[in-house]
Protein backbone atom coordinates (compact mmCIF):
# COMPACT_ATOMS: atom_id res chain seq x y z
CA UNK A 1 0.00 0.00 0.00
CA UNK A 2 1.56 3.42 -0.60
CA UNK A 3 1.09 6.57 0.79
CA UNK A 4 2.02 10.37 0.58
CA UNK A 5 3.64 11.34 3.97
CA UNK A 6 3.96 15.06 4.22
CA UNK A 7 7.26 16.13 6.95
CA UNK A 8 7.11 19.77 6.62
CA UNK A 9 7.06 21.26 3.46
CA UNK A 10 7.88 17.82 1.87
CA UNK A 11 5.61 15.38 0.46
CA UNK A 12 7.46 11.80 0.02
CA UNK A 13 5.70 8.97 -1.90
CA UNK A 14 6.64 5.92 0.57
CA UNK A 15 5.55 1.97 -0.55
CA UNK A 16 6.33 -1.06 1.84
CA UNK A 17 7.57 -3.45 -1.43
CA UNK A 18 8.19 -6.13 0.68
CA UNK A 19 8.72 -7.48 4.11
CA UNK A 20 10.45 -10.55 5.82
CA UNK A 21 10.75 -10.82 9.43
CA UNK A 22 12.43 -7.47 10.65
CA UNK A 23 13.54 -6.74 7.60
CA UNK A 24 11.45 -4.29 5.04
CA UNK A 25 12.53 -2.90 1.65
CA UNK A 26 10.30 0.58 1.29
CA UNK A 27 10.45 2.63 -1.51
CA UNK A 28 10.66 6.01 -1.10
CA UNK A 29 10.16 9.04 -4.04
CA UNK A 30 11.19 5.95 -6.52
CA UNK A 31 14.58 5.04 -4.48
CA UNK A 32 14.74 1.57 -2.41
CA UNK A 33 15.50 1.55 0.98
CA UNK A 34 16.65 -2.19 2.41
CA UNK A 35 16.17 -1.55 6.39
CA UNK A 36 15.93 -3.54 9.35
CA UNK A 37 12.96 -2.08 11.21
CA UNK A 38 12.21 -3.75 15.13
CA UNK A 39 9.57 -1.85 17.50
CA UNK A 40 11.96 -1.93 20.88
CA UNK A 41 8.78 -0.80 23.22
CA UNK A 42 5.80 1.42 22.41
CA UNK A 43 6.69 3.60 19.66
CA UNK A 44 9.90 3.30 19.87
CA UNK A 45 11.71 2.06 16.58
CA UNK A 46 15.64 0.67 16.11
CA UNK A 47 16.46 0.84 12.46
CA UNK A 48 19.46 -0.28 10.68
CA UNK A 49 20.49 1.01 7.81
CA UNK A 50 23.98 0.65 5.80
CA UNK A 51 25.12 -0.81 8.65
CA UNK A 52 24.24 2.55 10.98
CA UNK A 53 21.67 2.20 13.53
CA UNK A 54 18.70 4.95 14.38
CA UNK A 55 16.55 5.22 16.69
CA UNK A 56 12.93 7.04 16.01
CA UNK A 57 10.24 7.68 18.52
CA UNK A 58 6.58 8.34 17.23
CA UNK A 59 4.74 10.49 19.86
CA UNK A 60 0.83 9.96 19.04
CA UNK A 61 -0.67 13.80 18.35
CA UNK A 62 -4.90 13.78 18.72
CA UNK A 63 -5.14 13.24 15.02
CA UNK A 64 -5.05 9.27 14.36
CA UNK A 65 -3.19 10.51 11.11
CA UNK A 66 -0.04 13.02 12.49
CA UNK A 67 2.91 12.46 14.66
CA UNK A 68 5.95 14.12 15.68
CA UNK A 69 8.78 12.06 15.18
CA UNK A 70 11.92 12.42 16.90
CA UNK A 71 15.18 11.60 16.18
CA UNK A 72 18.37 11.88 18.50
CA UNK A 73 18.65 15.06 17.80
CA UNK A 74 15.85 16.74 15.59
CA UNK A 75 12.01 16.46 16.10
CA UNK A 76 9.73 16.34 12.81
CA UNK A 77 5.58 17.11 12.58
CA UNK A 78 4.25 14.00 9.99
CA UNK A 79 1.02 13.32 8.26
CA UNK A 80 -0.45 10.55 6.74
CA UNK A 81 -2.09 11.55 3.44
CA UNK A 82 -3.98 8.08 2.70
CA UNK A 83 -6.43 8.29 0.26
CA UNK A 84 -9.00 8.75 2.80
CA UNK A 85 -6.89 12.02 3.83
CA UNK A 86 -6.99 13.16 0.18
CA UNK A 87 -10.81 12.94 0.04
CA UNK A 88 -11.60 15.00 3.73
CA UNK A 89 -9.00 17.52 1.81
CA UNK A 90 -10.80 17.66 -1.56
CA UNK A 91 -13.76 18.14 0.43
CA UNK A 92 -13.05 20.91 2.58
CA UNK A 93 -10.90 23.08 -0.28
CA UNK A 94 -7.27 21.38 1.17
CA UNK A 95 -8.13 22.27 5.11
CA UNK A 96 -8.33 19.32 6.89
CA UNK A 97 -9.46 20.76 10.37
CA UNK A 98 -9.16 17.63 12.48
CA UNK A 99 -12.03 18.40 15.32
CA UNK A 100 -14.47 18.19 11.80
CA UNK A 101 -13.46 14.28 11.36
CA UNK A 102 -15.61 11.95 13.86
CA UNK A 103 -13.38 8.89 14.37
CA UNK A 104 -12.98 6.29 16.86
CA UNK A 105 -9.43 4.70 17.93
CA UNK A 106 -10.15 0.73 17.96
CA UNK A 107 -11.56 -1.28 15.64
CA UNK A 108 -15.17 -2.26 16.40
CA UNK A 109 -18.89 -1.85 15.11
CA UNK A 110 -21.10 0.89 14.58
CA UNK A 111 -24.09 0.30 17.08
CA UNK A 112 -26.30 3.00 16.50
CA UNK A 113 -26.15 6.59 14.53
CA UNK A 114 -28.06 8.64 16.60
CA UNK A 115 -27.84 11.81 13.47
CA UNK A 116 -29.01 12.23 9.87
CA UNK A 117 -26.96 14.54 7.27
CA UNK A 118 -28.12 17.94 7.86
CA UNK A 119 -28.80 18.00 11.51
CA UNK A 120 -27.63 20.95 14.31
CA UNK A 121 -26.12 18.82 17.41
CA UNK A 122 -25.05 20.97 20.25
CA UNK A 123 -21.77 20.37 22.04
CA UNK A 124 -21.59 17.19 24.01
CA UNK A 125 -23.82 15.73 21.60
CA UNK A 126 -23.60 12.22 20.28
CA UNK A 127 -23.24 11.17 16.46
CA UNK A 128 -22.34 7.99 16.89
CA UNK A 129 -21.47 4.71 19.01
CA UNK A 130 -19.38 2.30 18.45
CA UNK A 131 -19.00 -1.18 20.39
CA UNK A 132 -15.05 -2.30 20.81
CA UNK A 133 -13.67 -4.83 23.00
CA UNK A 134 -17.56 -5.86 24.35
CA UNK A 135 -17.81 -2.04 25.37
CA UNK A 136 -19.81 0.60 23.78
CA UNK A 137 -18.21 4.05 23.48
CA UNK A 138 -20.29 7.45 22.38
CA UNK A 139 -18.38 9.73 20.10
CA UNK A 140 -19.85 13.06 20.92
CA UNK A 141 -19.16 16.79 19.28
CA UNK A 142 -16.73 18.82 21.31
CA UNK A 143 -18.60 22.11 19.41
CA UNK A 144 -22.02 23.06 18.33
CA UNK A 145 -21.95 21.64 14.47
CA UNK A 146 -23.95 20.38 11.60
CA UNK A 147 -23.54 16.95 10.72
CA UNK A 148 -22.25 16.87 6.54
CA UNK A 149 -21.52 13.78 6.21
CA UNK A 150 -21.83 9.66 7.72
CA UNK A 151 -19.30 7.70 6.29
CA UNK A 152 -20.32 4.26 7.60
CA UNK A 153 -23.69 2.53 8.46
CA UNK A 154 -25.07 1.02 11.76
CA UNK A 155 -23.72 -2.67 11.83
CA UNK A 156 -20.50 -1.90 9.88
CA UNK A 157 -17.44 -2.88 10.80
CA UNK A 158 -14.70 -0.45 11.31
CA UNK A 159 -11.28 0.14 11.70
CA UNK A 160 -9.40 2.28 14.30
CA UNK A 161 -9.07 5.33 13.23
CA UNK A 162 -11.29 5.46 10.66
CA UNK A 163 -13.18 8.60 9.58
CA UNK A 164 -17.08 7.72 10.58
CA UNK A 165 -18.57 11.04 10.40
CA UNK A 166 -18.32 14.71 9.36
CA UNK A 167 -19.29 17.93 11.03
CA UNK A 168 -18.72 21.49 10.24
Amino acid sequence: MALEIQIGDRLANVEKVSEEGSRMLINIDGKEFDVDLVMVEEGVYSILYNGKSFNVELVNTDDPKSYTVNTLYNSYEVDIIDAERKYQMSRRGGDVDEETYISSPMPGKVVKIPVSVGDEVKAGDPVIIVSAMKMESEHKVKKDRVVKDILVNEGDVIEGNQTLVVVE
